[in-house]
C-alpha cells in the first residue's frame, strides 16, 4: 500500500472566475428537504433476489458487451486493473449481481437525515474499502466498462446539490488550499493512502441555488468566495471526477407544464459547466427530490433556445439518477435501464445494512478481473 502525502496549494493569483453569469439565478423553490419517492417507493430497501448470485451457485464466463463508448473497436480487448493489494470479498464471481450508488448532500459538523460528519464520511470510505469496494464512474456504467480486480466490487460516489461542504477552499497568506474535512479534501488524502481508489466519484452540481448551493459555495457563505466557483468545477474536472446535472436551482420539475422551463432548467446548469470547462460532455442527470417532468423524455435530452442571445443548447444524457429505490442493477443485468438508476442515501447505519444484505443474500456485483468476458451465477 503506497504512502504519499499530497498537498493542494492553489494560487490566489489566478482564481478570477470569468464566465457566464446566468448561473446565479436562485429561487424560493430550492432545496426542500421532505419525503422522497421513487415510482412510489420511499426507501433503500431496493434489494432483489430476482437478479444476483444465488446460494450455492458457481460462476461461469459469457462474452462481454461491448463498450457503449462512442468509437470504441468491439475487437479491441480491454487490459485487466492491476491487483491494488487491497482488502477483497470472498464471493465468487457474479457481474450480474448489484452495487451500490450511494447518495450524498451535506458534509456538515452535525449528523442529521440530509447531512455526513466528515468524521463519518471517512469512516464509510474506510468500511468500503475494507469490504472489497473500489470506486467507478457514472461513465464507467453506462460504457459497461467496470474494469476492477478480481474480487472487488464497484461502488458510485453521488454528491448532490454542490453545497461549500463538498468542496470548500482555505484562504491563508493569499494562497487557496483545499479544506482537509470538506467531501474533496477527504477523497484525496483518502486515494493517497491507498492503492486502487481512483477519482471517479460523481457530483451532481447545481449552479444558481440559494444557501450556497452554487458549485460549492458563493457569496462569503460558508467562507467561499463566489470567484472560486469555477475553479472548483475546473478542478474536480482536472482530476477525473464526473460532473452531472442536477438543474440549475433544484427545481421540483414535476411542478411545472411547461415543456420549455424543464428544459431551460437542465440547458442552464450544462451552460454554466461549459463556462468552466468548456466542451465537458455531461452524461448523468439527477432528478431533483427524485420528481420526474410531466414529459419524462425531457429528463434525458432535449434543448433551450437562449431568447436573448438565439443559441440553441442541446442535451442528452446516458443516465438518470433516481433518488432513493436501493442498489443498482448490473449494467450487464438485461434489466438495466440506464434512465431508472436507484441511490443509496447515506444516514445513519444505512449503507453497513446495505452492503450486510448484499452479502447475506449473495446478490452483490462481484468482478472475475477480466472485462472481457461477464462473469454470471450458474444456473
Amino acid at each position: 500500500m503506497r504512502r504519499i502525502r499530497v498537498v493542494f496549494v492553489l494560487l490566489l493569483t489566478s482564481c478570477g472566475a470569468q464566465g457566464d453569469t446566468r448561473d446565479d439565478l436562485s429561487s424560493a423553490d430550492t432545496l426542500r428537504a421532505g419525503n422522497v419517492a421513487v415510482d412510489g417507493e420511499v426507501s433503500n430497501d431496493g434489494l432483489a433476489t430476482e437478479s444476483g448470485l444465488a446460494p450455492g451457485s458457481q460462476g461461469l464466463t459469457l462474452p462481454a458487451s461491448p463498450g457503449a463508448s462512442a468509437g470504441a473497436d468491439p475487437s479491441a480487448r480491454r487490459v485487466p486493473a492491476p491487483d491494488d493489494g487491497g482488502p477483497r470479498t470472498d464471493l465468487p464471481p457474479n457481474e450480474l449481481g448489484r452495487f451500490p450508488v450511494v447518495e450524498y448532500h451535506l458534509i456538515g459538523e452535525r449528523e442529521a437525515r440530509w447531512t455526513r460528519t466528515p468524521e463519518n464520511f471517512r469512516k464509510d470510505l474506510e468500511l468500503l474499502y475494507s469490504r472489497g469496494y473500489r470506486p467507478v464512474s457514472l461513465r464507467d456504467v453506462a460504457a459497461k466498462n467496470i474494469n476492477l480486480p478480481a474480487g472487488t466490487s464497484p461502488v458510485v460516489f453521488t454528491f448532490d446539490d454542490a453545497s461549500p461542504g463538498q468542496f470548500s477552499y482555505i484562504e491563508d497568506d493569499g494562497e487557496l488550499r483545499i479544506d482537509p474535512n470538506s467531501a474533496v479534501g477527504i477523497w484525496l488524502k483518502f486515494a493517497a493512502e491507498h492503492e486502487g481508489w481512483e477519482n471517479k466519484a460523481v457530483f451532481c452540481m447545481l449552479s444558481g441555488a440559494e444557501a450556497g448551493r452554487a458549485f460549492f459555495g458563493n457569496k462569503g457563505i460558508d467562507g467561499q468566495k463566489t470567484e472560486w466557483r469555477h475553479r472548483k468545477v475546473k478542478f474536480l474536472a482536472e482530476q477525473g471526477f464526473e460532473l452531472c446535472n442536477h438543474t440549475l436551482w433544484h427545481a421540483t420539475l414535476s411542478n411545472y407544464d411547461s415543456d420549455d422551463f424543464v428544459q431551460e432548467q437542465i440547458a442552464r446548469l450544462q451552460l454554466a459547466v461549459d463556462s468552466a470547462v468548456p466542451g465537458y460532455r455531461i452524461r448523468s442527470f439527477a432528478l431533483p427530490l427524485g420528481e420526474w417532468p410531466k414529459n419524462r423524455e425531457l429528463a434525458r435530452r432535449g434543448a433551450w433556445t437562449d431568447p436573448q442571445t438565439g443559441k440553441t443548447t442541446a442535451y442528452e444524457h446516458d443516465i438518470v439518477l433516481l433518488v432513493a429505490g436501493g442498489p443498482a442493477r448490473s449494467p450487464h443485468d438485461p434489466e438495466y435501464d440506464g434512465m431508472h438508476v436507484r441511490r443509496v442515501q447515506v444516514f445513519g447505519d444505512e449503507l453497513t445494512k446495505t452492503l450486510d444484505r448484499l452479502d447475506r443474500e449473495r446478490t452483490r456485483y462481484v468482478s472475475d478481473g477480466d472485462p472481457n468476458v461477464v462473469a454470471r451465477p450458474a444456473n
